[in-house]
């Protein structure tokens, strides 16, 4: 016979005599605790204390988690601080920059070492030698006439590799208003100044053109009509472009001020009667071939009384009234003498102005090339490569056009490339040609 106990790994074997204990028989029990033991019946009664599972303490856990806690903050304290919270970082050396080189010196450096050399201080630098006006004047190629001596004054001239921001002279200059009844005229001051000098602007030409290189001037027309295309003129074109208002636009006055303050100097067109009149009506006071009483100067001063600040009068059509001699010499010689010049467009062959300029000491320029004659885009290109060439055969050329929308863009890219090619970009006024006394003479003998 064989019993098991599963409590405390007991055997019992009857035909062997072999008794087995487990961890009881090596602790000597007595056998009044075996027999009691093999009484009782399998799995019930209480096991012996020292058999039982050992039983957690909860306690000890607990302290044994705080200790644990306790180490692990302490451990991080001790550890250095991340101040980016672990994002990534980099580092990079700074160090200080080079201050930049010193300007070369001024003109006033020069003359305080030309004054140490000339009390002979051997150490001064020798100076460098700065060109006269005179001899600036006469290498640009720049014609200038003045009023009085001849002579360029003795201010020292500086010409600048960057485009320089210049500035006209104010307008109106009060020397050169004269009242009407249509308003404020142009007129030559008492000291000779003439609004085509005062409100011209100043030729600038880069150091980086040849001397005698090609001019070209570019006049664009029918400002002022429309106040979003004046806009687009004024600011689109290059300060160099001279405009022509028309003299019927709202906020004229506003709109040509804001032109001279863009750079560009300012002409007045002056409606004149085309060959189809009144078919073809350029608008109010129109001067005609027709006007008794002197209704033409009468109407060419409401014309001149619109804005004030323009350098010249360019014509508005007109080929009729500039081929009639009787009508165009008195429009011609009040132009002349209130300091303006005449600017002929190109438009009519049958124009008589160049041939009555000297007669009547009438300062004059005329168109060589009227850009957009034809306004598609290929034909606009076409009439400005033909002014380049004009410009590099006779030294000079005037380019006249209209500001319309598919003009103006193509106008301002050609201009600003001109520098690029070798061809300098002047005002219109550096163009006018004005009659010496003896070419008035001899056009009176003949």
């Amino acid at each position: 016979m064989m019993l098991r106990s599963t409590r405390g790994l007991k055997t019992f074997t009857m035909g062997s005599r072999l008794f087995r204990f487990g961890t009881a028989c090596g602790r000597g029990r007595s056998n009044s605790d075996m027999t009691d033991e093999l009484n009782e019946p399998l799995g019930l009664g209480e096991p012996p204390r020292d058999a039982r599972r050992p039983r957690f303490s909860w306690n000890g856990l607990v302290i044994a988690g705080l200790t644990l806690i306790a180490a692990g903050v302490a451990t991080v304290s001790f550890l250095p601080s991340d101040p980016f919270s672990g994002e990534p970082h980099a580092v990079a050396r700074i160090e200080m920059a080079k201050p930049p080189a010193p300007p070369p010196a001024s003109e006033t450096a020069r003359n305080v070492v030309a004054e140490r050399q000339d009390a002979g201080d051997a150490n001064a630098l020798p100076a460098q030698r700065v060109a006269s006006a005179n001899e600036i004047e006469q290498g640009s190629g720049v014609k200038i006439t003045r009023s009085g001596s001849p002579d360029a004054p003795g201010a020292l001239i500086i010409q600048l590799d960057r485009p320089v921001d210049l500035r006209l002279a104010p307008a109106p200059d009060q020397r050169l208003l004269e009242k009407s009844r249509h308003g404020l005229l142009p007129k030559i001051g008492a000291d000779g100044a003439r609004p085509m000098d005062i409100y011209a602007r100043p030729v600038s030409l880069s150091t980086k053109l040849k001397a005698g290189a090609p001019r070209i001037a570019l006049v664009v027309g029918g400002v002022g009509l429309n106040p979003s295309l004046a806009g687009n003129a004024i600011e689109e074109l290059p300060g160099a472009v001279s405009l022509a208002f028309a003299p019927y636009g709202q906020n004229l006055a506003a709109l040509a001020a804001r032109a001279r303050e863009h750079g560009h100097e300012i002409l007045l067109q002056a409606p004149m009667e085309p060959f189809d009149y009144p078919q073809n009506d350029p608008g109010p006071h129109t001067l005609l071939t027709g006007a008794q009483n002197g209704a033409d100067l009468d109407d060419l001063h409401w014309l001149m009384s619109r804005f004030a600040g323009y350098v010249g009068v360019v014509n508005f059509l007109g080929a009729r009234f500039t081929a009639d001699e009787k009508a165009l010499s008195p429009a011609l010689a009040d132009i002349a003498a209130r300091g303006l010049f005449f600017l002929d467009d190109g438009t009519s062959q049958q124009s008589l102005v160049a041939g009555l300029a000297p007669r009547l000491m009438l300062p004059l320029a005329r168109a060589d090339v009227v850009v957009d004659a034809r306004e598609a885009p290929e034909a606009i290109d076409a009439a400005l490569a033909r002014l380049e060439s004009l410009a590099r055969q006779k030294g000079a050329a005037i380019g006249f056009a209209s500001a319309l929308p598919r003009t103006v863009p193509r106008l301002a890219r050609f201009a600003r490339d001109l520098e690029r090619r070798g061809v300098a970009l002047v005002p219109v006024t550096a163009m006018v040609t004005t009659p010496s006394p003896l070419e008035t003479r001899v056009g009176s003998q003949q």
